[in-house]
């Protein structure tokens, strides 16, 4: 007869383990990433097409709504991965190879790119509020 596979029960002041939060990692740099080039290739085809009106108001709509998708999306990931660093109160440095140890480090990885990412989203979009021509 096999044993009955039971999943561990999760204390709820521990850190999640990040086998299923690997992919955090890299959610708020490819939201910077869609951002720049959404940003850019729609000024693209709007210089291309539409500078001649003289209108730019479509454009800066365009590029505030993906600046805004961007900066929900990284805030989000930010906010969880903090939560999930500061849930266990870890040591800054990360000197032992526990599960525990990993998950802080992987969070706190999350939690550093998703500033980066945040920096990065705001100056791309500050491009669009100094530049104000296609030439």
């Amino acid at each position: 007869m096999m044993a009955e596979f039971r999943k561990p029960k999760h204390d709820k002041n521990q850190p999640k383990p990040m086998r299923a939060r690997m992919w955090w990692i890299v959610i708020s740099p490819s939201a910077w990433a869609v951002h720049f080039l959404a940003c850019y290739i729609t000024a693209a085809i709007w210089c291309e097409k539409f500078s001649d009106s003289g209108n730019k108001r479509n454009l800066d709509l365009g590029v505030t709504a993906y600046t805004l998708v961007a900066l929900a999306v990284i805030a989000g990931v930010t906010w969880l991965s903090f939560k999930n660093f500061r849930r266990s109160d870890p040591p800054v440095p990360f000197n032992f190879d526990a599960p525990s140890e990993r998950t802080d480090f992987l969070s706190f990885t999350a939690f550093l790119l998703s500033l980066l990412s945040l920096v990065a989203t705001l100056f791309t979009a500050l491009v669009f509020v100094m530049v104000r021509s296609c030439d």
